[in-house]
């Protein structure tokens, strides 16, 4: 006699955490896949150097927030978008410049422009990270991380 095998629900998948060799650059090119899907948010595994990259976007603008969840060892932060009146996304572009296996620095002289002034770059700098507008100000070079427009 043949018995039927019972399979058991599936239960919700979560996030793969594997091991990314560039976290940063896994973590803007999740912002950038979520915001050309028009998601209302984003959620990242969490690190120092990510909730600077997070807190120069919302300072600059380009989120409406960020938020840190923490369930058990690990954390994870929520980057929520914000859209302007006709639907569209804040961020049309987000682009990874240092890598590991390329640094780009960059002298307080030579900081470049994102789009003739109508981006920023990222910067991280002695100071900590910051937009290029602010290390110019404070007269700081430093690596440049990425691009936003």
């Amino acid at each position: 006699m043949a018995t039927a095998v019972k399979t058991p629900a599936k239960a919700p998948r979560k996030a793969a955490t594997g091991v990314v060799s560039d976290p940063i650059a896994d973590m803007l090119t999740r912002i950038r896949n979520a915001s050309g899907a028009r998601h209302p948010e984003v959620r990242v595994p969490a690190s120092r150097l990510k909730l600077e990259i997070a807190r120069v976007l919302k300072d600059e603008g380009y989120v409406a927030g960020y938020e840190v969840e923490a369930d058990g060892a690990t954390q994870t932060m929520r980057i929520i978008f914000k859209t302007r009146p006709d639907r569209t996304r804040v961020i049309e572009g987000i682009k990874r410049i240092s890598r590991p296996g390329l640094r780009v620095y960059a002298r307080k002289t030579e900081i470049p422009r994102v789009l003739g002034g109508l981006g920023i770059v990222i910067l991280s700098t002695s100071e900590g990270v910051m937009s290029g507008r602010q290390a110019n100000r404070q007269g700081l070079g430093g690596e440049v991380l990425a691009f936003v427009w």
